[in-house]
């Protein structure tokens, strides 16, 4: 932080608006589709007719609509609970580096990162197929908890890199046990880590399309599944209002996410 603050000013400002420019250009596409959600109009045109909170309305009024999100938002919990708790205990035996085969069972955890979500989800689909696991809640939570543990492991594993390990040492040589020294010393320290980790861990779920359609059945229907039945059997506005639900909450818990990555052990 010191280097690029010594940057001169006309470099620094010159880094703000090439990183603008580039945001603008990424996010444009999406800015303009977006109000299309309060028009009147039943089609998607410009300019907008008029404004209206019809579709907002159908939204919450259907009872498709609010199932898938029930139903996200039930699995996202899980799949928050289960990553969040193996990704930390992970990142916690990784982060020795007396821990047999460190590297390469790193690598192995960061793998649902690295294979494509296609390829994964027929896997789930082919597995869980054969031990009943197939159109089920557990069997969604399970395929989640495997690609969102990657980024608690991550973050975590960030965390623990700056804390310090002579407190653990000086707990147990204090009579702790290593499960109180881990409840009472480490854990309130790597916290945000860990919140930041399952916030992650929960978005992952939240956002997730592609392992859904393999494994989930009629009453595993979550919001990005209905999107995008949406998209295929009826385009119609109602589509964009669950995307700016989908949207605003996502940011909403990235930005909690980054202001807890950010703070110091």
């Amino acid at each position: 932080m010191r280097e690029y603050n010594d940057l001169p000013l006309i470099v620094r400002v010159v880094m703000y608006t090439l990183v603008g420019v580039i945001l603008v250009y990424l996010s444009a596409p999406l800015l303009l589709v977006l109000p299309m959600s309060v028009s009147s109009d039943p089609w998607f045109t410009y300019p907008l007719p008029g404004v209206s909170w019809r579709w907002f309305e159908a939204f919450f009024n259907n009872p498709l609509w609010i199932s898938s999100i029930k139903n996200s938002l039930i699995i996202g919990v899980c799949t928050t609970l289960l990553a969040t708790t193996l990704g930390t205990s992970a990142a916690i035996g990784l982060i020795n580096p007396k821990f047999p085969f460190r590297n390469a069972v790193f690598v192995l955890i960061l793998t649902p990162l690295i294979v494509p979500v296609v390829v994964s989800g027929l896997g789930f689909y082919l597995f869980f197929s054969k031990i009943g696991l197939l159109h089920s809640f557990p069997g969604i939570i399970l395929a989640h908890t495997v690609l969102a543990t990657p980024f608690v492991v991550v973050t975590v594993t960030a965390t623990l890199s700056r804390f310090d390990f002579n407190l653990m040492r000086a707990a147990t040589s204090l009579g702790a046990s290593r499960l109180t020294a881990f409840r009472t010393v480490m854990l309130p320290l790597i916290a945000p880590g860990v919140v930041a980790g399952g916030v992650f861990a929960f978005i992952t779920s939240f956002d997730e399309v592609v392992a859904v359609l393999f494994i989930a059945g009629p009453e595993q229907r979550t919001l990005p599944r209905q999107l995008f039945s949406g998209m295929r059997e009826q385009l119609e506005p109602t589509i964009i209002s669950a995307s700016v639900i989908v949207i605003i909450l996502t940011v909403v818990l990235m930005l909690l996410a980054g202001r807890l990555q950010r703070q110091k052990v």
